[in-house]
């Protein structure tokens, strides 16, 4: 692979990502095009400055293994990449999500819990008691972001890395750096992880990804920069059918039905980003993984 990207004039690619994560599961699994690589793959923008790469992948543990990357030349670079297990798993999601600028480049990484790590304690410690080393080792290369509501913290675990920084080559090889990191720990957790054989487990699974899903896809960030590049149809599809695939056959329960604090008097979602009132201007978790808050009213 190539070494770390400069600014975004000089040939900056979150495409060294993907290829890293799929070598890299290529080695300790089989991937299977998944059906929505067949529709999305050649998705041309209506931008002739832009260039939009969508892969999609499955294994035997992965439900789906995506990315999505949005190039514009010395403009704007978009990196969309997780990975899902199958419901009989209850691994965490691996979620990467970059958005760079020449200004600046905001950055999510995590392995997203599928259950509450504050309610459920078991599912905490047995995902992040021992990774916790790894966010002391990022939280100064890739500081905490600024205030972030209740809202954005509620799939959020806590080895997440919510950052803002300028976009140079040191900034983006920590970046590379914790991906190549958080994904080879997300790879063993996936190689180590025992099937489920409990159906009730497994329908909790199931519905724990499908509640994600539903949220992902209903409060997608990047959907206005997508619609502009693949209009309004072409976003919703991207969004529900490749992006959160399985949020339309994984359940059927309803955004609001998951989430009815967001529901209006007439019925609809209110599109206010923040419902909870409560924002987080530091890293809310202990060094243990332990939730303590530190929120203040908005």
């Amino acid at each position: 692979m190539s070494g770390g990207g400069g600014g975004l004039g000089a040939g900056f690619s979150y495409q060294k990502f993907v290829h890293f994560a799929l070598e890299q599961t290529r080695l300790r699994s089989t991937l299977v095009p998944h059906p929505s690589q067949e529709k999305f793959k050649f998705i041309k923008p209506n931008e002739d400055n832009s260039v939009l790469n969508a892969l999609s992948f499955s294994t035997s543990k992965i439900r789906l293994l995506r990315s999505l990357t949005i190039e514009q030349k010395n403009s704007v670079q978009v990196l969309d990449f997780a990975a899902f297990s199958e419901p009989e798993y209850d691994l965490p999601i691996f979620c990467a999500n970059a958005f760079s600028s020449p200004a600046r480049s905001i950055v999510v990484l995590d392995l997203n819990p599928l259950y509450d790590t504050t309610e459920h304690k078991d599912y905490r410690e047995k995902y992040y008691r021992n990774l916790m080393p790894l966010i002391r080792k990022y939280s100064e290369l890739l500081p905490w972001g600024g205030k972030i509501t209740s809202e954005s913290l509620r799939f959020f675990s806590p080895i997440v890395i919510w950052t803002i920084f300028e976009p140079t080559e040191a900034n983006h090889q920590a970046l590379y750096s914790a991906f190549v990191d958080y994904y080879k720990v997300w790879l063993e957790l996936m190689e180590g992880a025992v099937r489920e054989t409990c159906e009730e487990k497994i329908d909790c699974n199931r519905e724990a990804q499908h509640k994600y899903l539903t949220w992902r896809a209903e409060k997608d960030p990047g959907y206005p920069l997508l619609k502009k590049l693949v209009g309004e149809s072409g976003a919703k599809d991207l969004v529900r059918e490749f992006l959160f695939e399985g949020v339309g056959s994984l359940g059927t329960k309803s955004f609001l039905e998951y989430f009815p604090e967001y529901a209006q008097q007439d019925g609809t979602v209110n599109r206010k980003r923040s419902m909870a009132g409560k924002s987080f201007g530091t890293r809310p978790w202990d060094a243990h993984g332990r939730f303590v808050g530190d929120a203040v009213d908005e």
